[in-house]
């Protein structure tokens, strides 16, 4: 476990401690930010971001209008890819689950940083993608989440290589899938698996304003729980185990534990997302499922809470099977279908003083926040890592109709570079 991870959550944390948590930023970084800041290539980067906005914006709409359906990235993932290579990127590729990855060494290497945005949107397979604008105002389903933070990384590899600018240590940009829904963050997970690049800091780009700095990891799992049994018809197999009346009782004792646990100790979340199930109104169905979210920012409510979801299940299973007057018995099935895990990030780790100050540069206030993001991932491991805001202005994020307005919008892309060749070094 690195040195910069300061600590999990657990069972004695106090919230009160959270709450108070320091966001001073240390006078050396303020300076090392001005400084740099200040040096001509920055600056002509800076200037080319600026201009260069016409060039994001086509990238920006392009990109959103390739649909990108969960586990179904593979052509956004391509198209990505060659935009890349056309701005002059030499070492790109696709690794194993569909990440895209972009190369740029530094001028000494022995250090990795990595800049990332995801490729996935939540929206299923034939959902209409096509952008249409008024005013200035732009509509999309995945319009901002996050395929403004791929346009933005498109922009950062432009102005890397025009500018000529060489990093002292590794540049990494990372484009992965599974960030959303039941994807599991498949994708960043494959990035720091064994399998993966050394990478030793980690910069995400997903959702907010300049200001945000997300460096508290919001922990997450998810299920299937399903009830199978025979089914049959509602009057002459009257007296079957019913799978419906089995997931209502499981539902019902897991909300009663659930809401009393909750009411108490670390913040912690539950939802039934999703219910299906049955073919008539005249049939006992002989499957019914649900899907559920639990969250947490402390890694042991979460476990504390599957064996709430447990002991519901397995209490509703045996009711609905004491009553059967016929036929076979209930079976049931829980499966984790996801596990974000949960962490915290100290102020003090370098990563996070520098895009603090470097917020603070831009006039904005920063905020360290919590998150499920692909950070997630690195902060549970210790890596240094924040999720920061893919700036403009937006909205009804997951929904058919979610906006997003170019207010300013080159300041995010400045900011995330200049937090980019300040970890890196210049």
């Amino acid at each position: 476990m690195r040195k910069y991870l300061v600590f999990l959550f657990a069972a004695a944390f106090s919230i009160t401690v959270q709450a108070q948590e320091s966001t001073a930023i240390q006078n050396t970084f303020k300076k090392e930010i001005r400084t740099l800041s200040k040096r001509k290539v920055v600056q002509r980067a800076f200037d080319a971001i600026e201009q260069d906005d016409p060039f994001t914006m086509a990238q920006h709409i392009e990109l959103t209008e390739i649909a990108a359906p969960p586990f179904m990235e593979q052509e956004r993932a391509e198209a990505f890819a060659a935009k890349l290579r056309a701005v002059g990127i030499d070492s790109v590729w696709i690794d194993a689950v569909g990440n895209v990855m972009a190369y740029l060494p530094g001028s000494k290497g022995g250090k990795t940083v990595a800049l990332n945005a995801h490729l996935d949107t939540v929206f299923p397979e034939g959902t209409d993608v096509s952008v249409t604008q008024r005013n200035d105002t732009l509509f999309a389903p995945g319009i901002g989440d996050d395929t403004r933070g791929l346009a933005m990384l498109l922009t950062i590899a432009k102005t890397l290589k025009e500018q000529e600018i060489q990093t002292t240590s590794d540049v990494l940009l990372v484009a992965t899938v599974g960030e959303e829904g039941l994807g599991d963050l498949r994708g960043v997970k494959e990035v720091f698996s064994e399998r993966g690049p050394s990478i030793d800091s980690w910069i995400s780009i997903d959702g907010g304003n300049i200001g945000r700095v997300n460096n508290k990891a919001l922990g997450s799992y998810r299920y299937k729980v399903i009830f199978d049994g025979p089914g049959g018809h509602s009057w002459g197999a009257f007296g079957l185990a019913n799978p419906h009346h089995a997931l209502g009782s499981a539902m019902h004792h897991f909300v009663q534990a659930a809401d009393a646990y909750t009411k108490t100790g670390p913040r912690t979340s539950y939802n039934v997302g999703v219910i299906e199930g049955g073919t008539s109104v005249n049939s006992v169905p002989f499957s019914s499922s649900m899907l559920i979210d639990v969250r947490s920012i402390a890694p042991y409510r979460l476990d504390e809470m599957e064996a709430l979801l447990n002991q519901a299940v397995q209490q509703a299973l045996e009711e609905q099977n004491a009553i059967r007057r016929r036929g076979e018995a209930l079976t049931v099935s829980v499966e984790k279908i996801g596990n974000r895990p949960s962490g915290e990030l100290d102020p003090s780790v370098p990563l996070i003083q520098r895009a603090m100050a470097a917020t603070e540069h831009f006039g904005a206030v920063p905020e360290l926040t919590r998150g499920s993001t692909d950070s997630n991932i690195p902060i549970s491991l210790g890596v240094p890592a924040i999720t920061i805001g893919r700036g403009g202005r937006g909205g009804n994020a997951h929904s058919l109709d979610e906006w997003w307005v170019n207010d300013e919008g080159h300041k995010a892309i400045q900011l995330a570079l200049l937090i980019l060749v300040s970890e890196a070094g210049l």
